[in-house]
């Protein structure tokens, strides 16, 4: 059974992940971050089947920013594939809080490329960037030669990630593959 672990599983697009690879027969890990509330609603009708729940769908503390929750549940899960979701991705809110944008997607992307690097068996990595690295680009659609300008912090914190998995992958051999998602 392939197991894949999902930073932002209880997001939209994580909660559409997890069923997709439920379906699929993977063994779920997820990364919730530890918070005032404990509503999950987009996965609650996964999270109280007990079926599913602890058998093939596991939730693990796990904060881009606190190094240690994320290590060690990445190290119990020991997955075959990583899909990093989790991000602050409001593109206007990243000007209210750069600093915090950037520590939870650059950073955040950062940490978890060097626990990813030091594991016995890397896993594949799968991160999804953003058309908001490219800025105000000038041809569209855009692709890989489109020059990354991006004109907010979200952006900015994006292109950093984007970057560094391209690095690891060529300097460390990681397997990491990235999708832009552009808005039309």
């Amino acid at each position: 059974m392939r197991r894949a672990f999902i930073t932002g599983i209880t997001g939209q697009d994580g909660s559409y992940l997890t069923e997709l690879l439920l379906e699929k027969g993977y063994e779920v890990h997820g990364g919730v971050r530890r918070t005032s509330t404990l509503l999950r609603s987009r996965i609650d009708h996964l999270y109280h089947d007990p079926a599913i729940y602890n058998r093939r769908l596991f939730l693990h503390y796990a904060d881009l920013e606190d190094p240690t929750t994320l290590r060690r549940a990445l190290t119990k899960a020991a997955p075959d594939e990583v899909y990093h979701l989790a991000s602050q991705s409001h593109v206007g809110l990243s000007f209210e809080i750069p600093e915090s944008t950037c520590d939870v997607i650059a950073m955040g992307t950062l940490r978890l490329l060097e626990m990813l690097r030091d594991l016995p068996r890397p896993p594949r990595l799968f991160f999804p960037s953003s058309g908001e690295v490219f800025g105000r680009p000038a041809v569209f659609p855009q692709d890989e030669d489109t020059p990354v300008a991006p004109v907010n912090p979200y952006g900015c914190a994006k292109a950093f990630a984007m970057q560094m998995v391209r690095v690891y992958r060529e300097a460390f051999g990681l397997f990491g593959v990235q999708r832009h998602h552009v808005q039309p």
